[in-house]
């Protein structure tokens, strides 16, 4: 029996605009903008958070379409070739790159977890809840790494749910999860921590962002928007207009939320629909319109993910001289922080090409032999 292909090209360039999205904030990590003097500036580039619930939102969507397409196609779905599936797209990178920063450390200081328990929470991807209890760890490479760990949470669970609770159980439950991360959400607001808060890397509070795209994938049944171009810029910006009033207005932020208990839930549900409607506005996208090598850095964007702040901390940090130097020799003193990006992205870009060709695709070559229902060509 052939089972049809499904792959949304538009897809991958929306991974590459969650990706930037992110980069840019990651960028502050860096080049702190001073709020006061640039108000507007701060505020959207602290939007780039919102890049990882875009991730979320869109992986989820993918497995819950893959999963129910499978069991349409065949009767059954097959939990061990998920896993296995799974594990040879995740786990190669993202131990290469964990451990590699731990060897790292060894040599240059501040780039990744010092502490054997913190090694053993991140191998069996509950990196997130150490942040959780014990704050953000003080090395920039490792900490995006926290949102992998909450996608392995996602990806042990949803086979499951798929398979004995079908399409009405994945509902209850994506249903179930978006209730307890807004009972989550107001609970932060009424004991609002002192200093560093855990809301942003709790599993339970990103759910959200899962089950909306589980809840997607199942009432859109296949469909994808037919909207006007027109219309798609105006659900794009709407999206991040949604993010940015969350933000601003309601006091929705990664690192430092100050929401009070009515804006709580509300700023939240604008990060929801914010990224509900980028997510929309993409999906559909006509592919003949579509740059294909943005759709490369989509498909190499875990790459992207994992090595930018590495290539951000090399070259801000321990190469902040050398930066210097270039930039003066190039006449180009007053822009050393806009070359330094410039060298960040096209680094990250190249390293994360590197590791696509040589290093993931035999392990994507071997994940196609379990693959049921065929997705892009990795070939």
């Amino acid at each position: 029996m052939t089972i049809k292909r499904y792959y949304r090209p538009e897809l991958d360039v929306l991974r590459f605009i969650a990706f930037m999205i992110v980069f840019i904030v990651h960028r502050m990590d860096f080049i702190p903008i001073d709020e006061a003097q640039h108000y507007w500036l701060y505020n959207i580039c602290l939007l780039g958070d919102f890049g990882v619930p875009v991730f979320f939102l869109l992986s989820a969507f993918l497995i819950t379409e893959l999963l129910f397409r499978e069991s349409d196609e065949t009767g059954k779905i097959q939990v061990k070739s998920f896993y296995i599936r799974r594990i040879l797209r995740i786990w190669p990178l993202y131990f290469l790159v964990f451990f590699g920063l731990v060897l790292l450390e060894r040599f240059v200081p501040y780039v990744s977890a010092r502490n054997p328990l913190s090694w053993l929470a991140f191998s069996f991807f509950a990196g997130n809840w150490w942040i959780c209890f014990h704050g953000w760890i003080p090395a920039y490479p490792v900490d995006p790494l926290w949102s992998i760990s909450v996608e392995e949470q996602f990806y042990i669970t949803i086979p499951l749910i798929a398979l004995f609770g079908r399409r009405l159980g994945v509902k209850a439950v994506s249903l179930l999860l978006i209730a307890v991360s807004y009972g989550l959400v107001i609970l932060y607001a009424i004991h609002p921590p002192n200093g560093f808060s855990s809301q942003w890397t709790n599993s339970f509070v990103q759910f959200q962002f899962f089950a909306a795209g589980t809840l997607l994938s199942i009432y859109l049944k296949g469909r994808v928007p037919q909207w006007h171009p027109a219309l798609r810029l105006i659900g794009f910006l709407s999206g991040l207009g949604c993010w940015l009033v969350a933000s601003i207005a309601f006091g929705v932020q990664a690192d430092t939320p100050h929401s009070t208990v009515l804006q709580a839930p509300i700023g939240w549900a604008l990060v929801l629909a914010g990224t509900t409607l980028i997510f929309l506005s993409l999906l559909g996208f006509p592919a003949k319109y579509l740059p294909k090598p943005i759709i490369y850095l989509g498909r190499i964007s875990f790459g992207l993910y994992l090595f930018h702040e590495l290539v951000y901390f090399l070259i801000f940090s321990t190469g902040r001289v050398w930066l210097t130097q270039l930039s003066q020799a190039l006449h180009l003193a007053g822009w050393r922080n806009g070359l330094g990006t410039v060298l960040a992205f096209f680094l990250t870009v190249l390293v994360a090409h590197t590791s696509y060709q040589l290093y993931e695709k035999p392990f994507l070559r071997l994940k196609s032999r379990f693959t049921i229902v065929p997705s892009r060509d990795e070939s």
